[in-house]
């Protein structure tokens, strides 16, 4: 057990997989350390699914164990938008333009009427496809402007109560406590030693 795909090109994402499993002797690789990557369409209606394509077709073509992360923010008052389109919802991966549009969209909505939650699913697949799923969530809130300069996506509006502070304001490893891909990330840990076996 030593060495693991993340399918993903999003920077952020690899420092988070790779400040929990590289403590436990495993080395994460993205999508940027291969050449001749196969072209990934994320086409299901959840995001357990969209991160079963990501493992599966990067384990095939690969033929190494893969762990694929899909994760959104669920808006309540946008009857659970952006949802499974988070990454791109005003767009191509534009953080900017996807805040200013969830923004936008709340403008005039009371605080107390701005729930959202995080959902991040794990699937991990060895080549011969056996899989794990992994799932986190974490609570929070709406803000009406940006607060912190870490983090990356929605993390400078999503406000975590119990501390009072955005996710862009907290330590990685703060956030890793508390947040949706941490609390996954924890549950997909205590299930990969009887999974994944040298």
């Amino acid at each position: 057990m030593n060495k693991m795909i993340l399918a993903t090109s999003n920077a952020g994402k690899l420092k988070e997989f790779q400040a929990f499993l590289e403590p436990q002797g495993i080395t994460v690789l993205g999508l940027a350390d291969f050449e001749d990557v196969p072209e990934i369409i994320e086409d299901g209606t959840t995001f357990e699914e969209n991160a079963a394509i990501k493992a599966k077709v990067i384990s095939e073509h690969f033929q190494l164990p893969v762990v694929a992360e899909d994760s959104g923010l669920m808006i309540d008052a946008l009857d659970g938008e952006p949802g499974v389109y988070s990454a791109r919802y005003a767009g191509d991966h534009d953080d900017a333009a996807n805040i200013r549009k969830v923004l936008d969209k709340l403008s005039g909505v009371a605080t107390e009427d701005r729930t959202a939650a995080f959902h991040t699913v794990i699937v991990a697949m060895l080549p011969n496809g056996e899989r794990l799923v992994a799932k986190g969530q974490v609570d929070g809130i709406i803000l009406t402007e940006e607060r912190g300069a870490d983090g990356f996506g929605y993390d400078p509006i999503f406000l975590y109560a119990p501390t009072n502070q955005s996710f862009a304001e907290m330590t990685m490893a703060d956030k890793n406590k508390v947040s949706h891909r941490g609390r996954a990330l924890h549950d997909f840990l205590e299930k990969l030693p009887t999974w994944w076996e040298d």
